[in-house]
């Protein structure tokens, strides 16, 4: 695979990181939890600068002042999200940062630790490739539980993320899920965040949403479908804590 960076492609990332984590039940802000002495939100930066991003920008919430004085000397700058609307409200929050940005934009979640620099170039690859407007890193697993379902057309063309607690009967026995990571034209980005509303089930704004609002403006949605779902594992317990620990350790003496 020839590798991409920002001498080809202007790249920016954005990386989701104001949730409380209360499923972690500790006072910690989830992403400063660590695996093998690193916080999940180190691993996650540590890959937006591995491919170059010329900006990366974390939204934060919970605890503020604990996570931008853990990273007070690492390149990247903080977006605050006071209110939890939801993860499109939260992306956002990254827009004044990102004014006057052209190119792609990352979106990655603080506390998914596991993605190789190698996928991440690969889901930049697909989506230069497509020519998308968004594309979706999605995968698929034997037991989708809560996660977002992804609604194809018969031909296989992506037409929406549907949330769990809105997906119908059917939707629920979809098996490929939304990962919560894509890459986005900025300039669509915003623009569909925007357009975006709350009325679902959670009363929240979705991220998923930007996919039904590129297939309605007849923009290119893609799905990149991930090979090893484990590395797109988020952690939201002590229990997926030592799951994503024992699968990094397994990993590096692959």
């Amino acid at each position: 695979m020839t590798e991409i960076t920002d001498k080809k492609r202007n790249i920016a990332s954005i990386i989701l990181a104001a949730g409380k984590g209360t499923r972690m039940q500790s006072s910690l802000p989830k992403v400063l939890h660590t695996i093998n002495n690193k916080t999940l939100l180190s691993y996650v930066i540590d890959l937006a600068q591995s491919v170059h991003c010329e900006k990366t920008v974390v939204i934060v919430g919970y605890q503020i002042a604990a996570i931008c004085e853990a990273f007070r000397d690492v390149a990247v700058v903080f977006a605050e999200q006071k209110e939890q609307l939801g993860t499109a409200h939260a992306a956002a929050q990254a827009q004044a940062e990102l004014t006057d940005f052209s190119g792609d934009i990352f979106i990655l979640c603080g506390d998914v630790p596991l993605l190789k620099k190698e996928t991440l170039l690969s889901l930049l690859n697909v989506h230069i490739e497509q020519n998308a407007d968004v594309t979706v890193m999605t995968t698929i697993v034997a037991d989708p539980a809560s996660y977002g379902r992804v609604v194809k057309n018969d031909s296989g063309a992506i037409l929406r993320i549907v949330e769990f607690r809105d997906a119908t009967t059917e939707e629920k026995k979809i098996a490929e899920i939304n990962t919560g990571i894509y890459c986005v034209r900025a300039e669509f980005l915003f623009r569909a965040l925007a357009s975006i509303s709350n009325l679902n089930q959670q009363g929240e704004y979705y991220l998923t949403d930007i996919i039904a609002v590129a297939v309605q403006e007849k923009k290119r949605a893609v799905a990149f479908i991930l090979p090893d779902y484990r590395e797109a594992i988020g952690i939201n317990s002590m229990e997926e804590l030592e799951i994503a620990k024992n699968y990094l350790d397994e990993r590096k003496h692959a």
